[in-house]
């Protein structure tokens, strides 16, 4: 059944009154209160029942054909919940906004928040990864940008190019998991996120034009920023419904001061996850995480993705880790220290939003409790920031709530004897009340003789005196015994003293309910007035807890200090890839990496295996280390600051977008040579294979030489192209580099060790032996290698500007071909990486029409 195909004439009042909810959140599933159950209709429910394997029933709303329903605990729905946002819906969490017992007629309900992808704020997010909502605010010219963590508060905003690209992979680098867009967005990028990146995008025009929110943008004078900002708050504000003052002061992110990079160097790097598993394990993050607080595993995420460019800052931070390392037993009092420390960042939010419970408190006051401490070593290592410790708030919390309260705040438990004089007097009637009713049952007991008498208490009847079927004929009429209810085996009844005192029990209970919530509620608004302050702490704990944990990796893994050099110069000895080191069960053999003013950049060849994608890998770490002020793993570092870094590393297709391997690698080299400066840092590995051989070593080359004499960005080009190594001739800034490899008796031995020049070999019959291909194959591969290696064909000799086309010999030597005449109007060194594709395409085509006549 379809509900707008319901005739609303017909429909039950309570069924009207959903429908008539649910006309105002027709993109989102509701969660409708009914008693104890979140109950789901119509299309809401079948959604439901598949999404979450539950029982699809029905309700009878007044029409002839029974309503799809069904439903979830309301005490256990956020598990529900959470697989539901995780699958991209959206929920309304509908509430019940009258106590039904004490309400006449339909009880009005409304709803409270709706949950989405980027709005949540439950137990079921990840500790350790922010959990972003971010809005594109399409100004035709150009986009404005601005995101949140509603968890944690931070805001931050940018502007960006009206490329369509460009916005999409700034959306997908920051993680941003929902997007709110303006109507004049291309749908395009809609469909982009949504599809290819699994981002949930809503599309609406609101901005929120009331004050009570204007600190989150009052310092920022661009009027495009504060657009978007306030595009995105009238959306999580609408969808929240609730208080969100722990919102942070919106920072505007100016990509000059970090490292940039885009999501498929970040991917290719591994920094924050693996290719292969999409996990932790084994990525940067993972080795450099040993961090005690979930603010500080977070902190040190953020600034693996964003490193720095401020030289004072990174070495302020270098400053830090050698305090650490000398001072290292107060190093390790801070670790532990912190280890007590729970997540104040979230903790403030949910204390701003209104949804925190007692144990949230609790883990407020543990937390406090170790702040005095930290304080003082803070102080001691003469640390550039230190921290309030709040200790009246730490009081508070120690004398108002109970250590054992419940998770829930409506059942009582919450508060500790002794902090209301109210609440211990209500308790202790209450205490006197029971303790009666244990004695009374042995009273009645010893009265009638009736020794299997019971004296119980259920919710629904109360208390009662149960007496079993076999004493029956000994209950006497003058006892005064009221029946209240017959069972198979027993039969209950009260008495008028009974009833006095579980109407005093009850109202009691009532009343310490009332009151123990009614006083959490004043602990809360008051715990409410620090946030700002403990949003201060949090953020120094993150630095701190982040700092000591680089600390403990440099101490452990023998990282050094880096220097900061103004110059161009990169000067590492014997430098280690740091997972690479930490996984592998042979003994790592270092590399330098050396490249002084006068060289930009590195053409490395030698044999597939032997490491030289680690080698270029382990560059872009180290500088990526370096800059987000962490010593690094070589036995000597000197390094510049680096502005961009470009990859593209490894052979894969795109198969999101349709694009080939060849088209990736074009894709992503025209990004570095049209964004890159020569303050960047450039990795290409083994670029151009993806095509034919010649047109490959052609692309390869001119993309060579316009880094060379256009960019000149710090570059590492890695291939196998070996006629590529004659370029050092011409280009005067280019070094040929090699891994070097021994070969004994058909055998090969990788050494991994980076040598001056270059090698002719690429050994690719001896690694397909190392991979046990059969023998038989291994050398009929030989036997066809010797032919092409002994054809004696003439090669044309190999110069900067040659693009390896090969004539037919025959030709008229006097009479210039098409080609020829083509090629003597070039010049390569004005020309683009695809300009020279699109003209060697062309050369082709005119030399296949040529060869045809």
């Amino acid at each position: 059944m379809n509900r707008r195909d319901v005739d609303r004439e017909k429909i039950s009042p309570m069924m009207r009154q959903y429908l008539d909810i649910k006309d105002n959140y027709n993109d989102t599933i509701i969660f409708y209160r009914l008693g104890d159950f979140y109950e789901m209709f119509f299309e809401d429910a079948i959604i439901g029942s598949r999404e979450l394997e539950l029982t699809l029933t029905g309700r009878n709303a007044g029409l002839d054909e029974r309503v799809p329903m069904c439903g979830v605990p309301h005490h256990a729905y956020l598990s529900y919940l959470d697989k539901l946002v995780e699958k991209g819906y959206k929920v309304a969490i509908c509430e019940q906004m009258q106590d039904p017992k004490t309400t006449k007629g339909m009880v009005d309900r409304e709803v409270i928040q709706v949950v989405t992808k980027g709005t949540r704020l439950d137990a079921f997010l990840n500790e350790k990864d922010n959990n972003y909502i971010g809005s594109i605010y399409d100004f035709e010219y150009c986009y404005g940008i601005s995101f949140t963590d509603i968890t944690t508060g931070y805001f931050y905003t940018l502007i960006v190019d009206h490329d369509s690209e460009k916005v999409i992979k700034e959306v997908v680098k920051r993680n941003i998991n929902e997007i709110i867009v303006n109507d004049k967005i291309d749908r395009e990028i809609i469909n982009n996120l949504r599809e290819n990146y699994n981002i949930l995008v809503t599309i609406t025009d609101d901005l929120y034009e009331k004050d009570d929110y204007k600190f989150v943008y009052k310092k920022i004078s661009d009027i495009r920023s504060i657009t978007s900002i306030k595009h995105l708050l009238a959306y999580i504000i609408n969808t929240k419904k609730g208080d969100l003052s722990h919102l942070q002061e919106a920072e505007v992110i100016n990509s000059d001061s970090y490292l940039s990079f885009d999501v498929h160097t970040k991917r290719n790097l591994e920094l924050t996850e693996t290719i292969r598993n999409k996990d932790r394990t084994f990525s940067l993050l993972w080795l450099l995480d040993k961090t005690k607080t979930a603010m500080g595993s977070r902190f040190l995420k953020y600034n693996i993705e964003n490193p720095l460019t401020d030289i004072e800052e990174i070495n302020r931070r270098y400053g830090i880790i050698e305090k650490l390392l000398n001072e290292f037993i107060l190093k390790e009092d801070l670790q532990r220290e912190l280890d007590s420390v729970y997540d104040l960042e979230r903790l403030a939010g949910r204390i701003a939003y209104g949804n925190l419970n007692a144990r949230d408190l609790i883990q407020l006051k543990n937390s406090l409790k170790v702040l005095p401490s930290i304080h003082d070593i803070l102080e001691e290592l003469d640390y550039s920031k230190n921290i309030e410790t709040l200790e009246e708030l730490y009081d508070l919390l120690e004398k108002s709530i109970n250590e054992d309260a419940p998770i829930t705040v409506k059942e009582g438990g919450l508060i500790k004897p002794g902090y209301s004089s109210e609440l211990d007097e209500i308790k202790s009637l209450s205490s006197g009340s029971k303790d009666f009713i244990l004695n009374f049952e042995k009273e009645e007991r010893n009265r009638t003789g009736i020794k299997t008498l019971k004296v119980g208490y259920n919710k629904v009847f109360g208390y009662y005196i149960e007496v079993s079927k076999g004493s029956i004929p000994l209950v006497k009429e003058e006892w005064g015994y009221d029946r209240k209810q017959t069972l198979s085996n027993c039969e209950r009844f009260t008495t008028p003293i009974l009833k006095e005192k579980e109407n005093i029990i009850l109202g009691a209970e009532e009343r310490i309910i009332n009151l123990e919530y009614r006083l959490f509620m004043e602990i809360r608004d008051e715990v409410k007035k620090y946030i700002g302050r403990l949003q201060k702490i949090s953020r120094v704990l993150a630095e701190v807890d982040m700092m000591a944990s680089l600390t403990t990796i440099a101490e452990e893994n023998a990282y050094v200090r880096p220097t900061i050099t103004l110059e161009r110069n990169i000067n590492i000895k014997d430098g280690r890839h740091p997972v690479v080191e930490k996984v592998i069960k042979d003994a790592y053999v270092p590399n330098d990496i050396v490249m002084g003013k006068d060289t930009d950049i590195l053409l490395i060849t030698g044999p597939n295996m032997a490491g030289k994608s680690t080698y270029m890998r382990q560059l872009a770490i180290i500088v990526i280390m370096a800059q987000i002020g962490s010593f690094v793993p070589a036995k000597k570092c000197s390094i510049p600051i680096f502005d961009k870094i470009f990859t593209r590393i490894g052979a894969s297709d795109d198969l999101v977008s349709g694009d080939s391997t060849f088209m990736v690698e074009m894709k992503e080299a025209n990004n570095a040579i049209s964004e890159a400066t020569e303050n960047s840092l450039i990795l290409f590995d083994e670029l151009g294979r993806g095509t034919a051989t010649y047109d490959g070593m052609s692309l390869a080359q001119a993309i060579l030489e316009y880094i060379h004499d256009k960019i000149k960005a710090k570059t590492l080009f890695s291939t196998h192209y070996h006629e590529l190594t004659s370029l050092a001739v011409d280009l005067p800034h280019l070094r040929n580099v090699h891994v070097s490899a021994i070969e004994d008796q058909g055998k090969i031995t990788f050494l991994h060790r980076i040598k001056s020049g270059a090698v002719d070999k690429s050994y690719g019959i001896h690694v397909a032996s190392l991979a046990h291909l059969p023998k038989s194959l291994i050398d009929r591969a030989n036997e066809i290698l010797n032919i092409y290696e002994n054809k004696g064909d003439k090669k044309e000799t190999f110069t900067q500007t040659s693009l390896f086309l090969n004539f037919d010999e025959k030709e008229e030597e006097n009479k210039p071909s098409i080609v020829e005449e083509k090629l003597a109007k070039l010049d390569p060194l004005q020309m683009t990486p695809m300009e020279a594709l699109n003209t060697l395409y062309e050369l082709k085509e005119d030399l296949k029409n040529q060869e045809n006549k």
